[in-house]
């Protein structure tokens, strides 16, 4: 699929993975609405890019309705990528027994209401822009890439919201790709491996961290790069016989339990 001149809606796309994607779906001739919650580098990556940057909380309707409208104003939307999403971690049960140390269930709800329902929701209101288009030559109106995560197949110890939610997004993607055909519309997710993002901070404590969990990688021996995984969001909207797939993009890892 021709992507030039196009726009693109990026969730989650003022840093990390997020941030790679607009660059690279912006060089190859892309419109692309930043959409986070970070107004700073968001703001900051439009004008790098020459897009345009939307405040966007995934859990309310009404800022991504906001986003897809700005987008249409650049250019026909074509392309939605999900890569918005939080993690957390705590144990099922506490060490002393009691139901209070049980784990923390409105922050499991805020985890699948953000990485799981905030990406379906993106979906269908995209999707929805997005079947209004005139279809390519091939019959194509669009291209949605989600982001889910080895979590969704491997998921550790202590990350059973993260891994739900992440899980869910794999779940959804051949029955939404089945249900969009109709109108042209495909649908891909990627899960990454362990990549190297803000999240581990910075320093010498922090590069070794990398370093160590960089070894468990199968090869090459490294956290993934937010380009590599950007290279795969551009494929996956492109290339228009893939649909209905998951990727891992993770170095062959397969997570211990802990």
């Amino acid at each position: 699929m021709d992507i030039n001149g196009a726009s693109a809606i990026v969730t989650g796309g003022a840093s990390g993975i997020g941030a790679a994607t607009c660059r690279q779906l912006a060089a190859r001739g892309a419109k692309v609405v930043v959409a986070d919650l970070q107004a700073d580098k968001g703001q900051a990556l439009a004008e790098e890019i020459g897009g345009a940057f939307v405040e966007v909380d995934v859990t309310k309707t009404d800022q991504i309705t906001a986003a897809i409208e700005k987008a249409k104003e650049l250019g026909p939307l074509r392309i939605l990528v999900n890569s918005a999403g939080i993690g957390w971690a705590q144990r099922t049960i506490g060490r002393d027994g009691s139901y209070d140390s049980a784990h923390d269930l409105g922050a499991f709800s805020k985890v699948i209401a953000i990485n799981l329902i905030g990406t379906f929701d993106c979906i269908r209101l995209a999707a929805t822009a997005m079947s209004q288009n005139e279809p390519t030559e091939d019959g194509e109106r669009g291209a949605i890439v989600n982001m889910a995560s080895v979590a969704a197949f491997d998921g550790q110890i202590g990350q059973a919201s993260y891994s739900a939610s992440k899980g869910g997004v794999v779940g959804m993607t051949l029955p939404i790709a089945r249900d969009l055909s109709a109108v042209g519309i495909r649908v891909n997710t990627i899960a990454p491996g362990l990549i190297d993002t803000p999240i581990y901070g910075e320093g010498e404590g922090a590069e070794q961290f990398k370093a160590n969990l960089g070894a468990n990688v199968l090869f090459p021996k490294r956290l993934g790069t937010g380009e590599e995984l950007a290279s795969m969001v551009v494929e996956a909207v492109t290339n228009s016989y893939l649909n209905a797939e998951v990727i891992r993009v993770d170095g062959g890892i397969r997570m211990p339990p802990k």
